[in-house]
């Protein structure tokens, strides 16, 4: 049929009154995505450099500060892994302290596996490109 001249009885928007435009419907806000704040080209430049901070540990921290000390995607997800080593370096202090206790060494395992969960997350958001604050450690504002 011709767009301009729908069929009788025809509705554009089913479950609505005839005649009824609902407004647009905008993507949801998200305070942790910083993607918008890089230069496209800065992000592009740095994917590789970013994805090793999150698989390299501190080594791969160091790398990329030495690598690319200029780009601030790259010193965001530096920030970021940051962040996650040292939670998992406080867990582990504290395991240290109290493994004769049984409940501290298995909520320490479990904060481990979420981490790295969180770090496997990164990876994936780095390939598409994205600077989102991990989950969990967003909410750490130790370092701006």
């Amino acid at each position: 049929g011709n767009p301009a001249n729908p069929a009788p009885g025809y509705n554009p928007n089913p479950g609505y009154a005839p005649g009824y435009n609902p407004p647009p419907v905008y993507p949801a806000y998200d305070p942790y995505d910083h993607t918008a704040e890089f230069d496209p080209k800065d992000i592009s430049e740095n994917k590789v450099i970013c994805m090793l901070v999150y698989l390299a540990g501190y080594i791969g921290i160091l790398v990329a500060l030495l690598m690319s000390s200029s780009s601030k995607y790259v010193a965001f997800h530096v920030r970021q892994a940051l962040k996650i080593e040292v939670v998992t370096m406080l867990g582990a202090i504290v395991t240290a302290l109290l493994f004769w206790t049984v409940i501290v060494p298995i909520a320490a395992g479990i904060l481990a596996i979420a981490l790295f969960v969180v770090k496997i997350i990164c990876f994936f958001q780095i390939c598409s490109g994205k600077a989102k604050e991990p989950a969990i450690i967003c909410n750490l504002k130790f370092r701006k």
